[in-house]
């Protein structure tokens, strides 16, 4: 199923956020000593020693998604650690078919990391909950299953309005290296016109943000051998070539005078920032000089004419990673190093495939290296990027359904990262819409991880109109 087969629909009164509310403030305190309980879990995918934790809370997750109310709700291993696939078919013959994406493994944590208290026993105080995991990402993929409980109640249905489907990852902590496989082999099981990844965040507290689109990803080591070993640079100095000088060249050749990339090649393709969405980037409540402390730096740079916004969120990026070569200890030893490297990283955008990108480094790389230097490039596995046009009916239906759950405006923001949900788009051909209440004060990754409660209830809320505006809105032509 692909969107371009489906239509446009007018979008029905709204008639429900009150009953939708109070059916949440009935279930709250239910919902929340579940998601307690599956927190407990301390399924850390990076440690071998969890192994047994990672496949617990997957088989938690799937036995509570058939308590939910899904039909089918399977656990699905992986040569690493497991996923979750539920779904539950809508009555409707015409409904969407929707696939929310999310992770059920967590980063490591201990005590003595700097806790205030035991990372996997949560604790809720000043309107908070605490634990690891509590915002990335299993309280973001739990307040699904209240939400669609909410929707499900307040409608007077039996079955969801769009055929609901999850994917829920059990190694995005430790980089997906089995993900893409995954749903490569489950592709028909997989199939939906719309992706939803709560596996992200807003702006702040009180601007509530949804994400358009994340950047890919590319990386690579370069080698560079010269002289077959360490060599006198009094006696050969000045007469043969020098890797480290060549690997630093490489650097140096990087960038133009602007910024930009001078890679021949490397913008081509890319889909430009409309003036719309550099209008709404400019509505957003950006503090430059806040931001540099966030970043530990003291000024910004990067591609001319751009802002800060746009460079780390809508302009692909190379990066510098790592150099190395000759002599690193201390005092001096005057030698030409026999071998030198650097690793490079670049942030794409859309409308740039991996493939080129590859193949125009290479031919940049060999003509920067000068004779007498051997050398060798070596690119990981990459990482397309997404984006979805702001007018996507699907897009509409997330930004209306956060708005009634905020009660307000609902501005858009990009991910300057990258993740697997592009290998969603990629293999089902379908668009990748970000639902997330996370914010950054929720410290990611960090010690003392946490969750603002009323922001987690509007995820929850969100959930309980998406569905339907969903299926009123952008449903299959008869």
């Amino acid at each position: 199923m692909r969107a371009d087969r489906l239509v446009t629909m007018s979008h029905p009164v709204d008639s429900e956020v009150s009953a939708v509310r109070t059916y949440i403030e009935q279930h709250c305190a239910a919902f929340l000593d579940e998601l307690a309980e599956w927190l407990r879990i301390p399924s850390v995918s990076a440690q071998p020693d969890h192994a047994p934790d990672v496949r617990r809370s997957a088989d938690w997750l799937a036995a509570k998604l058939k308590e939910t109310g899904f039909p089918a709700a399977e656990v699905w291993p992986t040569p690493g650690a497991p996923a979750v696939f539920a779904e539950w078919p809508s009555e409707d013959p015409q409904a969407p078919t929707v696939l929310v994406y999310g992770h059920h493994d967590v980063q490591p944590a201990a005590r003595e990391d700097g806790w205030d208290s035991e990372p996997f026993e949560p604790v809720v105080r000043d309107g908070r909950l605490y634990a690891r995991g509590a915002a990335d990402d299993k309280g973001q993929v739990f307040f699904h299953t209240l939400g669609v409980r909410a929707h499900l109640a307040t409608t007077g249905r039996s079955t969801p309005a769009v055929n609901l489907k999850l994917l829920i990852e059990g190694e995005e902590e430790s980089g997906s290296p089995h993900f893409r496989a995954l749903v490569e082999e489950h592709a028909a099981r997989l199939a939906a016109d719309a992706v939803i990844v709560s596996d992200t965040g807003m702006w702040s507290e009180d601007t509530p943000t949804v994400c358009t689109g994340m950047r890919g990803l590319a990386e690579c080591e370069i080698r560079l051998s010269g002289p077959d070993q360490d060599i006198h640079s009094g006696s050969f100095g000045g007469a043969v070539p020098n890797p480290a000088t060549a690997a630093a060249r490489l650097v140096a050749a990087l960038h133009d005078e602007h910024a930009r990339v001078a890679i021949p090649g490397f913008y081509d393709g890319i889909v430009e920032l409309t003036d719309r969405e550099r209008e709404l980037f400019a509505e957003l409540p950006f503090d430059e000089q806040k931001w540099l402390r966030t970043a530990k730096s003291y000024a910004t740079q990067g591609e001319a004419g751009r802002t800060t916004l746009e460079r780390v969120w809508a302009r692909p990026t190379a990066e510098v990673n790592g150099i190395g070569g000759g002599y690193q200890g201390p005092g001096s030893k005057t030698i030409i190093p026999s071998s030198a490297m650097v690793k490079l990283s670049f942030r794409l955008v859309a409308g740039q495939e991996l493939d080129h990108i590859e193949k125009v480094v290479h031919a940049w790389a060999a003509e920067q290296v000068p004779a007498g230097i051997r050398w060798e490039i070596t690119f990981s596995a990459g990482t397309r990027p997404c984006l979805t046009p702001l007018d996507h009916p699907a897009l509409q239906s997330v930004v209306r359904a956060m708005g009634r759950a905020f009660e307000g405006p609902v501005r858009f923001t990009r991910e300057g990262g990258s993740g697997p949900a592009a290998d969603l788009q990629d293999v089902l051909g379908a668009p990748v819409l970000f639902l997330g209440i996370s914010v950054p004060s929720d410290g990611w990754h960090a010690p003392n991880e946490k969750v603002e409660l009323d922001l987690l209830l509007k995820g929850v809320e969100t959930t309980a109109y998406l569905w339907g505006d969903l299926a009123a809105s952008w449903r299959h032509a008869p």
